[in-house]
């Protein structure tokens, strides 16, 4: 498993009024900017796309993130397994029912029958919950990311949550906590780093 894949939305509240309708989704009070990123179960940030609007759903924003790109083309990243005899050439991400079929997204069974699709739906729950809380701890340590962007310019609220990303990380390592010790790469199609 590559990590947990889901998105947060970060309200914003220096929004331009012009801009607010496309920001502004019906289930969060004001307009919000989404975070997408994909986290290990050591809390490891490691893909990080920011900067849509608040009103995009969660298929849309997977396609923009270009996450996916390289893996198309087929040079992902090598991470063949195998599980019961079958050989596996990629990873995998776990993901809610609101993303699409795709052969590297592995989704919840919602409506579990039998008892090995309940345990399975338990350990993909439990295994999943990584990425929320990696997403708590991420806005706890960081009270910027707490409370609601004062920043007018997208770019430079993405330039802040980029910085508070490897902050994150980099905390993570100091403390002995980050499992991987080699190289990693979070960040979006132009905003890189590393190790």
């Amino acid at each position: 498993m590559l990590g947990g894949f889901d998105c947060t939305h970060w309200d914003w509240e220096a929004c331009p009024v012009a801009w607010q309708g496309q920001y502004h989704r019906g289930d969060h009070y004001g307009p919000t900017i989404i975070l997408k990123a994909v986290a290990s179960f050591d809390l490891w940030i490691w893909h990080v796309f920011f900067g849509m609007p608040g009103v995009n759903n969660d298929i849309v924003v997977i396609i923009a993130s270009r996450l996916f790109d390289r893996l198309v083309n087929g040079v992902g990243p090598n991470t063949s397994f195998s599980t019961n005899g079958v050989k596996n050439e990629y990873g995998y991400y776990l993901v809610n029912g609101n993303y699409p079929d795709w052969a590297t997204l592995v989704h919840i069974f919602t409506c579990p029958t039998d008892d090995k699709r309940k345990y399975y739906k338990k350990k993909h729950e439990s295994a999943r919950k990584d990425i929320e809380r990696a997403f708590g701890v991420f806005k706890k340590r960081r009270s910027i990311v707490k409370h609601p962007a004062r920043i007018h310019q997208v770019d430079k609220i993405r330039n802040v949550i980029y910085t508070c990303i490897i902050l994150h990380d980099m905390i993570l390592v100091d403390s002995g906590r980050a499992i991987y010790q080699g190289e990693r790469c979070a960040g979006s199609d132009d905003n890189t780093k590393r190790r």
